[in-house]
């Protein structure tokens, strides 16, 4: 069983996608942990009659705050941190799992838009989704111009996740796609809780895993599974107007917590794209 953890302050639209494909495409029991930053457009109300947990914040807290919350939260030891703006693919938990288990990992990823195989193929993506969001996403973002976009996108997202899965299997890159990392309880033990300063809190898990791989060795970096794919909107939470997050007041950059030397050592093998 899995634990499925998603903070959100609205984008009603985009929430009833996510629990709609969270729904029909997660292979295991989950449970389903929504922190709701203050919604004001019924998505704490909506969630509820889903029967998801929902924590309820007094306001829009940040990315790591929230998943920390969720961590408290958890029953399972299998955690799955996920944006509420990504659509998964047919059976994502169940292959990102047992890609995990054949390549002794404890982090994982998927990939998506953001890093693929290669810079070519990932640069195509990028600017076809870009040219799709750009045009269609003049006409608004509601529940059905997001599918639209996505269907136009992928054309059929359960044949295009198929064939690439068929292609990738199992086959990892080391890096990471933040918005789905999958953790066991036993990884957080080891690398620690999200750090609740940092905002590229996906680069700083990754920082994190890597070091503690080089120093101990008892785990390795955080990797991406190239054969599960999961849509990401891209920036649609930014775009949605989300008031400031109420703890910004400890928001530090990346490069103060790690200095740009070991930035550039840890990530030597991390193709920037």
């Amino acid at each position: 069983m899995i634990s499925i953890i998603t903070s959100v302050c609205s984008q009603l639209a985009m929430n009833r996608l996510f629990v709609e494909n969270i729904k029909k495409y997660t292979y295991y029991p989950y449970e389903l942990i929504v922190i709701d930053n203050n919604s004001g457009d019924g998505s704490r109300e909506f969630f509820k009659e889903t029967g998801a947990r929902v924590i309820e914040n007094d306001g829009n807290y940040s990315y790591p705050f929230c998943q920390n919350q969720g961590i408290k939260a958890a029953r399972y030891d299998f955690m799955a941190f996920l944006n509420n703006d990504i659509i998964v693919s047919p059976q994502w938990d169940k292959k990102l799992l047992e890609t995990m288990k054949e390549n002794n990992l404890e982090i994982i990823t998927p990939c998506g838009i953001e890093r693929l195989e290669n810079k070519f193929v990932t640069r195509l993506y990028k600017r076809k989704w870009k040219i799709i969001k750009n045009t269609i996403g003049l006409f608004g973002f509601s529940y059905n111009m997001l599918r639209f976009m996505h269907k136009v996108m992928y054309v059929n997202w359960e044949e295009f996740c198929g064939k690439r899965f068929d292609a990738f299997g199992k086959t990892l890159i080391e890096g990471f796609v933040g918005n789905c990392v999958v953790m066991t309880r036993n990884a957080i033990n080891k690398v620690g809780v999200w750090d609740e300063r940092i905002q590229a809190a996906d680069f700083d898990l990754y920082l994190r895993s890597k070091k503690r791989s080089i120093e101990t060795g008892d785990i390795r970096p955080v990797h991406i599974a190239l054969g599960v794919f999961v849509h990401h909107y891209i920036r649609l939470t930014v775009k949605s107007g989300s008031p400031s997050f109420k703890d910004r007041n400890i928001a530090i950059p990346l490069n103060e917590k790690w200095g740009e030397c070991d930035i550039k050592k840890y990530c030597e093998n991390v193709i920037k794209l």
